[in-house]
Formats: C-alpha cells, structure tokens, sequence
C-alpha cells in the first residue's frame, strides 16, 4: 500500500507538469490562430473545433490507459476501420438494429482488445511488435468483410456526430468529454487505477506486490479496444457510412495527444486530462492549418514533428527529475 502511495504521488507531479505544459502550448496556439484570422477566434470556430475533437478524443482515451501501464496499441487504426464497417454494414438502414449491433461491436471491440492483452502477457512479446500484428490481421480482416463503403445507417443515427446541446455545443465531443472525467476519476480515486500507475510505474515491483499484473494488462487493452469500436461507431454516425480505412490515421494520431499530454511512453506517468487537452491542442492545429491551406499529407508530416518533439522533452525531464 505505501508503495501504491508513493507512485500515486510520483504521478500526481508528472500529471500536473504535463498540464501546464500543454496548457500553455493550447493558449499560444489560440494566440496564434486569433493573429492568423479574426474567424478563427469565433464562437462557431470554437464550437467546430470542439466538434472535430470527438473521435480523437475517443481513441486517444483508450491508448492513454494502455500506455500508462507502458504498453502501446497500434491496433486501434484497424480495429476503429472493422467496427465502422461492421456497424453500418450490419445495420444496412433498419433502425430496430441500431442498438443491438451497435452494443455487439463494443463488445467485440473489448474482445479482440482483451486477445491484444492475453497475446502480450502469454506470449512476453513487445506490445508494439504484438498489436502491428494484430492490427495487420484485422485490417485484412476487414478488407475480406468488404473493399469499399459497406452498408448504410437510418435517419437519426447522425445525431452521435452532428447533434448539439443547447448553445450549439455538439453531442458526440461531449460524451468524450464526459467519458474522460469517467475514466480520470477511476484512475485517480479507485484502486484499480492505482495498480495500472504501479504496473507502469515499476512492473517488477507490481509483481512483487502481489498485484495481478497480467489481468490489468488484459484490461487496459480491453478497454481500448472498446473506445477503438466506440470511434468507428462515431465515425459512421459522422460520415453515414463505414469505410475500409477510415481508421487508417489513428494509429499515430491517438498517440499525438497522450504524449503531448505529458503521458510518458514508459508508463506510469501522466493522465487522460492531459491527453484531453492534447486532444484539443492537435484539433486546433489542425483548424489553424486549415486556416494557413496546408495540405491534409503535410499536416501528418507536422503532427508526427510534434510527437518527435513531445517524446524528446518529456524523456529529457525524466533524466533530469528522476
């Protein structure tokens, strides 16, 4: 228990530095944009931004908690393209089967994260070398399910994407919004969020506290496989139907907003409030590219800069704050 203390309170300095890091990073890049265009500074803007942030949120939000216990998941591209594939292509128009098929592929999307997890512990293997793999099966996988749009989803299902609140502010961003407090507060407040910090932390130590270390690991992927599903759900419900590689950019960009968060690579430092609001910060990014007419290509080129970038500051204060 006092060493669960201990690394709770290690993680709580990481987390915070993290925060104001890419806090700061958001408001310049808000002074930025607002000096590019006076748009950009708008209310609409703000709300589209937000708008856009919702299935970055999604998947970033499973590939924090796996990488909190210093793993990696790149699996979530592939599995995000299987489950917006299968969820319209499934439904095919009838309403009656929009919840059903919508539940099953959540389910499914544990599944196959849970198999991820199981394959990793049973095996030892790397988990990057591990979920490339897995990632590569379920894209062929889905390419055998179909090679084009499969399916259609029937009036309504849009509202996940398109449906706001009062005062404009979208459906879809929100329950991402909500589901991060959610996940903040297990991690912080429940023991079971306390042993994936001390898995990350220090694996040899959580085996030797007697923790179940490959029943987290299991979980973690578990439930970024679910948030991967719940994105290619989103995604359908954006675009009206699934696509083969609708996936295909989230493999990097769901690690763009956890280490820009301050989550360490090597696990057991950091938060999803952090990946939150490097979820934000890669939104704006891009809206203020798109404000500058950069290309979509090039803007991948920019975010994979800014991961390189990310990864070298926080691997420098770790050497440097132990």
């Amino acid at each position: 228990m006092a060493a669960l203390t201990l690394s709770a309170s290690r993680l709580l300095v990481g987390t915070r530095a993290g925060l104001i890091v890419v806090i700061a990073l958001l408001l310049l890049m808000f002074g930025f944009g607002a000096a590019l265009s006076h748009r950009f500074a708008s209310i609409g803007n703000i709300l589209n931004i937000y708008e856009q942030s919702a299935g970055l949120a999604l998947v970033s939000l499973g590939q924090t908690v796996v990488i909190l216990t210093g793993g990696i998941d790149l699996a979530v591209g592939s599995l995000v393209s299987l489950t917006s594939v299968l969820t319209s292509g499934l439904i095919n128009g009838h309403a009656d089967l929009v919840w059903p098929v919508v539940a099953g592929v959540l389910v499914l999307g544990a599944a196959i994260g849970a198999v991820n997890g199981g394959l990793i512990v049973g095996t030892g293997v790397h988990p990057l070398i591990v979920t490339l793999g897995t990632g590569a099966v379920i894209q062929g996988v889905t390419l055998l399910y179909t090679r084009g749009p499969a399916g259609r989803v029937p009036a309504g299902f849009d509202n996940f994407a398109y449906g706001v609140l009062p005062g404009g502010i979208s459906i879809g961003a929100t329950v991402a919004l909500l589901l991060f407090l959610l996940v903040s507060f297990l991690l912080n407040r429940s023991r079971m969020g306390r042993r994936v910090y001390a898995v990350g932390d220090d694996p040899t130590a959580a085996t030797l506290m007697g923790l179940p270390r490959r029943r987290i690991i299991v979980a973690v992927y578990a439930v970024s496989g679910f948030f991967a599903a719940l994105t290619g759900v989103y995604l359908v419900s954006r675009f009206g139907v699934g696509q083969p590689y609708s996936g295909a950019n989230y493999t990097l960009t769901s690690i763009t907003p956890v280490v820009v968060g301050g989550t360490l690579l090597s696990g057991g430092r950091g938060g999803v409030i952090g990946t939150l609001f490097g979820v934000y910060l890669v939104s704006m990014l891009n809206n203020v590219l798109n404000f500058m007419d950069v290309s979509t290509h090039l803007q991948l080129v920019i975010q994979g800069l800014v991961v390189i970038l990310a990864v070298s500051i926080y691997v420098e204060k770790q050497r440097v704050f132990p």
